[in-house]
C-alpha cells in the first residue's frame, strides 16, 4: 500500500501499491506522476524553497511556510491523491496529520 502523509512542514509518500506488476502498475504511476508534478511545479512556478528526496518507494518533501501559490499546489496534489485513494482504497491511503504524532487516514471506507 502507498501511504501519503501530510504533516506541518511537508509530506511523505511511502510504499508500493502492488496493484499490478512493475511497469504496469497504474496506481503507482498515478501517485508518482502527481508527486513529481508537485515538486517541479513548486520549483518552477513559485519562489518557495523545498527539500526533497525521491527514490523507489519513497518521496519526502520538506518545506517551511508556503506562499499562497505553493500551498495551492500542495492542496491540488492532495485532491488528486485523495481521488486515487477513493477509487483504490486497498492500494492508497492518505493521512492528514496535524502534528507528527496525530493523524487521520481518509479513504473510501470512511466519512469525510
Amino acid at each position: 500500500m502507498i501511504v501519503i502523509t501530510r504533516h506541518k512542514n511537508g509530506l511523505s509518500i511511502r510504499g508500493h501499491a502492488h496493484y499490478a506488476e512493475i511497469g504496469k502498475d497504474i496506481v503507482c504511476a498515478a501517485v508518482s506522476s502527481l508527486a513529481q508534478t508537485l515538486i517541479y511545479s513548486i520549483e518552477e512556478l513559485t519562489a518557495d524553497k523545498i527539500k526533497y528526496v525521491s527514490k523507489p518507494g519513497t518521496v519526502e518533501i520538506e518545506h517551511g511556510n508556503l506562499s499562497k501559490d505553493a500551498q495551492l499546489l500542495v492542496d491540488s496534489f492532495f485532491v488528486g491523491v485523495q481521488m486515487i485513494a477513493d477509487n483504490y482504497p486497498d492500494y492508497v491511503g492518505v493521512d492528514l496529520v496535524v502534528e507528527r504524532n496525530e493523524g487521520k487516514r481518509k479513504n473510501a471506507h470512511q466519512e469525510n
